[in-house]
């Protein structure tokens, strides 16, 4: 069992940065893939952002490609979410979730915990 809690959200300028960060607590955080996926009003949950167990590796929605970056700190179990120039379509509450292993990071179904979100708002 891992627990996830997120934290970071709020209101924010188009233009502006945030910081995501989810802190987890229960099994081994360095053993597990982790991702930040987003859902909008109205609209599906989509992926965001993945890094790999060993953090070598991370992969983005083409959406935020350039302006996301994932990072995680083993010592702190701790993923992190660094936004910078948002947008209002960046609007959504963002998740965190972990796997516990395979090669494919960017379907939903395949991460096994679940953080309860927090809400990301960008005005124009």
């Amino acid at each position: 069992q891992v627990v996830l809690v997120e934290s970071g959200g709020g209101l924010v300028q188009a233009g502006g940065s945030l910081r995501l960060s989810c802190a987890a607590s229960g099994r081994t955080f360095g053993n597990y893939d982790m991702g930040w996926f987003r859902q909008a009003p109205g609209k599906e949950r989509e992926f965001v952002a993945a890094i790999s167990w060993t953090g070598g590796s991370t992969y983005y929605a083409g959406s935020v490609k350039g302006r996301f970056t994932i990072s995680k700190d083993n010592a702190k179990n701790t993923l992190y979410l660094q936004m910078s120039s948002l947008k209002p379509e960046d609007t959504a509450v963002y998740y965190c979730a972990a796997k516990a292993g395979g090669s494919y990071y960017y379907s939903k179904t395949l991460y096994d915990y679940w953080g309860q979100g927090t809400q990301v708002t960008v005005s124009s």
